[in-house]
């Protein structure tokens, strides 16, 4: 059983402040590849950011993500990320033009997928895309997810901690259909982010 799992979605969609209570609660979280990229190629006064060479920074994290893996593997506990090496992949075929192909290595079939909340979205030095852009990337990883085989599952907009709860009981309901080697059941909140 893999155990993997991956929240992603929008940016500025609540992902971060999930993952933060989820390790708060105990569970081992991985922080998002693009973000520690960017601080990492800014105090090296690299050029590897999605606003001076996106391909570059899509390529690093493309290997960020894949070594996150890696080092996830050897750790029997399971373990949230902040995004993932899907979420590079998707990028590159959409600026390259290239037929979507599936990274090395898989994670749980399962993906919390967080809606755009205009309300809570703000930039940053970190993240200088706007709202248009990043309802744009949210639809695509909305179509790449499942195009790879992955289902997902739209968290609902709650606080931090009924969010948390939220994944929780989901994903224990999925474990348990898994061992029991029930068909995964997909009843969740609506893919259509506006009604939520």
């Amino acid at each position: 059983m893999n155990r993997f799992v991956v929240i992603s979605g929008c940016s500025s969609g609540g992902k971060s402040s999930l993952l933060a209570e989820l390790a708060q609660r105990g569970y081992a979280v991985v922080e998002e590849p693009g973000r520690r990229i960017v601080r990492e190629e800014t105090a090296s006064g690299g050029t590897a950011l999605p606003w001076l060479d996106a391909h570059a920074f899509i390529r690093r994290a493309l290997a960020m993500a894949a070594a996150d893996l890696a080092s996830a593997a050897a750790n029997p506990a399971w373990t949230f990320f902040d995004r993932s090496a899907i979420d590079a992949a998707s990028a590159s075929a959409e600026m390259t033009g290239t037929p979507l192909s599936h990274p090395p290595g898989r994670y749980h079939r399962a993906v919390f997928m967080a809606p755009p909340w205009p309300e809570l979205y703000v930039t940053d030095g970190e993240r200088r895309h706007g709202l248009h852009q990043a309802i744009a990337e949210y639809d695509r990883l909305l179509r790449d997810y499942p195009a790879l085989g992955y289902d997902v599952v739209l968290l609902p907009r709650l606080s931090i901690t009924e969010r948390a709860d939220f994944v929780l009981k989901r994903w224990a309901r999925r474990r348990k259909a898994s061992h029991a080697l029930l068909a995964i059941d997909i009843d969740g909140p609506s893919t259509d982010w506006k009604a939520q």
